[in-house]
């Protein structure tokens, strides 16, 4: 383990100092650009103004034969696009593959001062992050950027949600964590070809009544548990979880089901994968209006979050304090960047 003192010390000569907190940025939707696609790398300019975060995709989906052409897209894009508030990111190939190394040193080279956030996908462990980190580093300083480069990890394999505590806390580079469910899925030998979202036949039934009489059940989540680990592991770090993909683009209210379930648990955002889903994603990760506006009560109620009072028969303490403190700094977050939420939330 890394001495305290050391952890925020740059890894490299004239790499820039690590962050000692997140740069504080929107990110409800994560929008994926496959970047060999000329057609659909030319809406970039389009998407910034519709999304929190636009992200160029070098690894799953991409051709083998394709990828030395979404790499060169990705670095067009990001040259040819004025990012604003939006995030650029890209996910990288993984860590074992062939491309890896070009992606990176390209990138870092080309685009480092434009490059928010690299995805890395499938982290089994710290090691993987402390790999990632001192090679950032290097980069950074023979290319002299001045800010560094921030990662996030996908949990898409058995032993990376095994690992998932000491992933967040791996390195002062770490900006979050997503849910991979479907490489998840296929390492834990899940028996499921979906990517996301319930499944009909994981339900609990409940007892008969009497003899023969019909019994009722209800379809569960499973992903309840793993998205419960990740955040309490970005949580406990200070770093953001998310939801991964969904990819049943026929089914927008299952879209929308599952990233409610990450919302509510304390995800920060999802995935889209599909224009469809960057309205879904704004509207279950920008806290409901209603909810905005009791929370301000119960502010308004308890400046100092001292005591308790009843609000609508409802009684109020630190702790529910706490809660509207939640929901009310992610309104004005949202409202920063959206006027149409301003002007709901009026806050």
């Amino acid at each position: 383990m890394k001495a305290p003192r050391k952890y925020f010390e740059p890894l490299a000569i004239g790499a820039p100092r690590p962050l000692l907190e997140l740069p504080f940025r929107l990110e409800r939707m994560i929008h994926f650009v496959p970047p060999h696609n000329e057609k659909l790398r030319a809406k970039a300019g389009e998407l910034v103004s519709q999304v929190d975060v636009l992200l160029g995709n070098l690894e799953d989906a991409i051709p083998i034969e394709a990828k030395t052409a979404a790499r060169e897209g990705v670095i067009g894009m990001a040259r040819a696009t004025e990012f604003g508030a939006t995030g650029l990111w890209v996910r990288v190939n993984a860590l074992n593959s062939p491309w890896f190394l070009d992606d990176m040193t390209r990138l870092v080279g080309e685009i480092g001062d434009e490059l928010d956030v690299v995805m890395i996908p499938k982290v089994e462990g710290d090691w993987d992050i402390h790999f990632v980190d001192q090679y950032l580093a290097l980069l950074e300083a023979r290319h002299g950027l001045k800010r560094p480069i921030l990662v996030h990890a996908i949990l898409e394999t058995a032993e990376g949600v095994n690992n998932v505590a000491s992933i967040a806390a791996a390195s002062p580079r770490m900006h979050g964590m997503s849910l991979g469910p479907a490489d998840l899925a296929a390492s834990r030998a899940m028996k499921t070809t979906r990517v996301g979202g319930g499944h009909p036949d994981y339900r609990v039934l409940a007892d008969a009544s009497e003899p023969g009489a019909a019994r009722p059940s209800a379809q569960q989540d499973p992903w309840h548990y793993t998205i419960a680990r990740m955040v309490d592991a970005c949580a406990a770090n200070g770093i953001k979880p998310f939801y991964g993909p969904f990819g049943d683009f026929s089914d927008p209210a299952a879209c929308e089901a599952q990233f409610r379930n990450a919302f509510l648990l304390g995800c920060a955002g999802a995935w889209t994968l599909h224009p469809s889903q960057i309205a879904i994603a704004k509207k279950v990760f920008s806290p409901d209006p209603a909810e905005v506006a009791f929370a301000s009560k119960i502010l308004a109620a308890m400046p100092d979050g001292s005591g308790a009072v009843m609000i609508d028969g409802k009684m109020q303490d630190d702790a529910t304090w706490k809660q509207a403190c939640v929901i009310v700094e992610l309104a004005k977050q949202v409202a920063a960047r959206d006027a149409g939420y301003a002007a709901v939330y009026q806050l």
